[in-house]
């Protein structure tokens, strides 16, 4: 299985292919897609979450649809740097993703990457277009903010791997 933290597995990323990027929540999984060259992410849409198994069959369609090679997760660790039980509930969502995804599009590379502040982040961007619209509720409604921490978790990705 190649489900690791991003710094263990980068020699390893998927190459010259597409990848996805996902800041996942308790009530919404917010995606951002990143083109083969790896050189920006863009806000894609958000997933609002029923049961695994329908939430899986949306992301293995929007895999296919977009010819995915790997994923960057959003995990989720303390300001001190520490793992809490939320980290914990996320890497136990990427296992049974991966088991679901091989199903469909054999083995995944599924990397972690540090999600501090990515919300906060897209909150911030939010608050900014807010104050030009005052539309705050319908960004939430929209899944604006799930979709931009995703962008914002997978562009660190891909800057690291730049480097």
């Amino acid at each position: 299985m190649t489900i690791d933290y991003l710094k263990n597995i980068v020699d390893i990323c998927p190459k010259e292919e597409a990848l996805l990027g996902l800041d996942v929540g308790k009530k919404t999984i917010g995606l951002a897609l990143a083109d083969p060259t790896h050189s920006i992410a863009t806000p894609l849409l958000t997933i609002n979450r029923t049961k695994f198994t329908k939430d899986m069959i949306t992301l293995t369609q929007i895999a296919k649809e977009y010819e995915v090679g790997g994923y960057v997760i959003g995990l989720p660790v303390n300001m001190n740097g520490t793992e809490g039980r939320r980290a914990q509930s996320i890497k136990d969502f990427a296992a049974e993703m991966q088991r679901f995804i091989s199903d469909e599009l054999g083995e995944p590379w599924i990397a972690f990457w540090d999600e501090r502040l990515s919300t906060v982040s897209a909150d911030n961007i939010v608050d900014t277009l807010v104050e030009k619209r005052k539309t705050k509720t319908n960004a939430k409604a929209s899944g604006l903010i799930d979709k931009l921490a995703a962008q914002a978790i997978l562009q660190g990705a891909l800057d690291y791997l730049s480097n």
